[in-house]
């Protein structure tokens, strides 16, 4: 690099082959043509490259952020002195130039390892600071949150992008189902609703109605997933009567009623929480309910073709050796092994099931490999309380009251043939003490290679990742 401001300020050098020379504010930088194609075709350095050589150009730039690109572009690294600028200054950069998605590259955490994840950030809206629900967007990481009756977008950096203000006053689930489409549900509201997050405008509603029976009127959402080319959205009434509908992403028309209930017991119960696998082409549902007696609940799989329920189980009582008593606090299906986890409501302890292999009682209780781990938490009264459960990226992240900890494989199935074992999983903490006090979890839910969390009565949403700089390496 040098200063100054030749009259030539863009031009292959005489002899030199593909070396070029620009000019960015007032520095002179010289780098080859390859390098500069190196941004892809459609780039501006990429066509400054293919100009004629008495073409003079002058970019009114920084030139010391061109630096730092430049280095990416030759290196697919970033530089250190990249850490003076902050992201969105480099995206801004990288926009102009055309190279967005190499910085992307470069800028994207490493894969999540739930071992050596750690706190990164909190994000906090603006307004409505207590995260009421949200959804993390597994392709890019970027995230969409609702706070009160508003949903805050934050793109794959964590920048801030859009809030929408919609009509309701607090909206207890979301997710996104088109790109820029948002299904929003309320337990204090009736409807499933659809905003348009580029425009703020509500585009659409899913009402639950039957004309033949006048108890079902004002149905609320309670949870809401989505397939290629449906939206699945559990609804019930004051009365109890439940149902899922299957709505139409093209025309966001309902068009199927799945599973309704009478919703008088807690094996009739709405769903609470919605898994779609398209692995199966299969609708995981689950209701935990507690009482008195504790936690009794069921798990339902559909068929959203036919609307038939293909497997089913019951908490207490089914199976002929489940722990009765021991009913499970939450549920959670694990996408990339197709596998199905529970946390039992008192004994704490973790099991797993395999998706293609439901049988009347398909549990494998996980045993603690972890000498360090073993009796902390549960015999500390934790079990029994607020337990929650998250499947992601071959990883099983569970929350314990405050506490945080994930189950990675350590070995692949014992016998070859796809048979779970009690060993299959280690179990680590992810926080430290001081992250544990920081309120109850409520909410954990990963995207791209970050995981996201909410806390009880706690202002924002805790963005957590791993280390580049760690030598942890889990089996997954």
């Amino acid at each position: 690099m040098e200063d100054g401001i030749p009259n030539n300020t863009f031009a292959t050098q005489p002899g030199g082959g593909d070396r070029i020379k620009l000019n960015v504010g007032g520095k002179l930088f010289e780098t080859t043509v390859s390098t500069l194609r190196s941004g892809g075709p459609d780039s501006l350095l990429s066509a400054l490259s293919n100009r004629p050589n008495q073409d003079s150009v002058f970019i009114d730039r920084d030139p010391e952020i061109f630096s730092v690109l430049l280095s990416l572009l030759r290196s697919n690294r970033l530089p250190s002195t990249a850490k003076r600028f902050s992201n969105q200054e480099l995206i801004d950069e990288a926009l102009y130039y055309g190279i967005e998605s190499q910085l992307r590259m470069a800028l994207a955490p490493c894969r999540l390892n739930g071992i050596d994840a750690s706190l990164l950030t909190t994000l906090k809206p603006s307004s409505d600071g207590i995260v009421s629900a949200f959804n993390a967007i597994d392709s890019d990481g970027s995230l969409w949150v609702a706070h009160g009756g508003q949903i805050s977008v934050y793109d794959w950096n964590l920048s801030h992008t859009a809030t929408v203000r919609t009509h309701l006053d607090f909206i207890t689930s979301i997710r996104r189902v088109q790109p820029e489409i948002a299904a929003i549900g309320s337990l204090y509201e009736s409807g499933l609703h659809f905003y348009n997050m580029t425009n703020g405008c509500r585009v659409d509603s899913a009402d639950w109605v039957d004309p033949s029976d006048v108890r079902i009127y004002k149905a609320r959402v309670h949870a809401i997933a989505d397939s290629e080319d449906s939206v699945f959205a559990s609804y019930d009434c004051k009365h109890g009567e439940n149902c899922v509908l299957m709505i139409d992403k093209s025309t966001l028309k309902i068009s199927s009623e799945i599973g309704r209930m009478p919703g008088t017991s807690s094996k009739n119960a709405v769903p609470g929480k919605l898994t779609y696998v398209p692995d199966m082409g299969i609708l995981v549902g689950s209701s935990v309910t507690s009482g008195a007696f504790g936690y009794s609940g069921y798990i339902r799989l559909w068929d959203p073709r036919s609307g038939e329920v293909v497997w089913e189980t019951n908490e207490p009582g089914s199976g002929r050796s489940s722990r009765f008593g021991d009913s499970f606090a939450d549920v959670d299906v694990d996408l990339d092994n197709l596998a199905l986890f529970k946390l039992c409501s008192k004994s704490g302890d973790l099991a797993v099931a395999e998706l293609r292999k439901l049988s009347d009682d398909p549990w494998v209780y996980l045993k603690e490999k972890n000498p360090s781990m073993r009796n902390v938490g549960i015999s500390s009264g934790i079990a029994g309380g607020n337990l929650l459960i998250h499947c992601y990226r071959k990883q099983v992240f569970v929350g314990r009251e405050g506490e945080m900890e994930v189950w990675s494989r350590v070995e692949d199935n014992a016998d070859g043939e796809g048979i779970l074992s009690e060993g299959l999983c280690r179990r680590n903490y992810v926080d430290k003490v001081e992250d544990a006090e920081r309120g109850i979890i409520k909410k954990i839910e990963g995207g791209g290679d970050r995981l996201f969390v909410t806390r009880e009565d706690v202002e924002g949403i805790e963005v957590w990742q791993s280390s580049n700089y760690s030598g942890a390496v889990s089996v997954l």
